[in-house]
């Protein structure tokens, strides 16, 4: 399947920090696509609109902006940025991390192989199909910091020596359709990176309750201003049931319509 080649986009500068305007695929595993019909209907749609592609190599110090210029099974053809530089360190790099938005929806995949080729007489980039691709709404990735004078508290059914378990109680931070942040757990706790919590439980108010499977993604050891030793953890959401992810969404919209509504009346 193939389309016009469009008109290729000057690249900005300066370049970008190391993996901006990237998300976290560990994160936000539960959004990947990864049958190639789904793919070919994002691809599909990034043709259509002439949709911007920001390309991230050699760990974030480099980047070009291109289009999609065809897909098929033999893999994406996509534009050569204004650069020859640019061009050729792509061409050179092990992976090209791809960033796009379509109709406000995070588009986000990975590209390895890429090759040089002619597309209707121009240089173009050929890269064989990604494994996966992220598609991601707004309202999917982002985090909504919890209101202080109505905290979330979330209840881990903490597994011990024994097979038995230990209830423990922690302030959620924020919140997302991806995961969560927990404060205020015990310093003694044996938290690790990549450690998964199956028992857990969080309320929200007004909603409901959701029951999820955590996977901790970062552990680090605070101190209060009193002196006290707490550990806060950032946690991925293993597998979130559609419901589940439904009333996380119902709880971030009706707490971000409530702040507006607080912040018009004081105005």
């Amino acid at each position: 399947m193939t389309h016009p080649v469009t008109e290729s986009v000057p690249s900005p500068t300066p370049a970008p920090e190391p993996g901006a305007d990237m998300l976290s695929l560990d994160e936000f595993s539960q959004y990947l696509l990864r049958t190639k019909g789904e793919m070919f209907t994002v691809f599909r749609g990034l043709i259509e609109h002439v949709a911007q592609l920001t390309l991230f190599f050699n760990e974030g110090r480099d980047m070009l902006l291109t289009s999609l210029v065809s897909y098929s099974d033999a893999g994406l053809v996509l534009d050569f940025g204004a650069s020859a530089e640019m061009n050729r360190k792509a061409l050179e790099a092990d992976k090209l991390f791809c960033a796009a938005k379509l109709d406000k929806v995070k588009i986000q995949f990975v590209l390895r192989g890429v090759k040089r080729i002619e597309a209707n007489g121009r240089p173009a980039f050929l890269a064989p199909l990604p494994d996966s691709l992220l598609r991601l709404q707004r309202r999917e990735y982002y985090r909504l910091p919890t209101p202080i004078a109505r905290p979330l508290k979330c209840t881990i059914d903490f597994p011990v020596v024994g097979g038995s378990t230990h209830r423990i109680e922690s302030n959620v931070a924020d919140i997302s359709g991806g995961g969560v942040c927990l404060t205020g757990l015990p310093s003694h706790l044996p938290l690790e990176k990549d450690m998964e919590l199956p028992g857990c439980t969080i309320g929200l108010p007004e909603v409901g309750s959701i029951a999820a499977a955590l996977r901790l993604r970062s552990v680090e050891e605070v101190i209060s201003h009193s002196g006290v030793r707490s550990k806060r953890a950032g946690c991925e959401f293993m597998k979130l049931t559609g419901p589940m992810a439904t009333l996380i969404q119902r709880y971030i919209i009706k707490t971000e319509r409530e702040r507006k509504a607080r912040e018009s009346g004081m105005a």
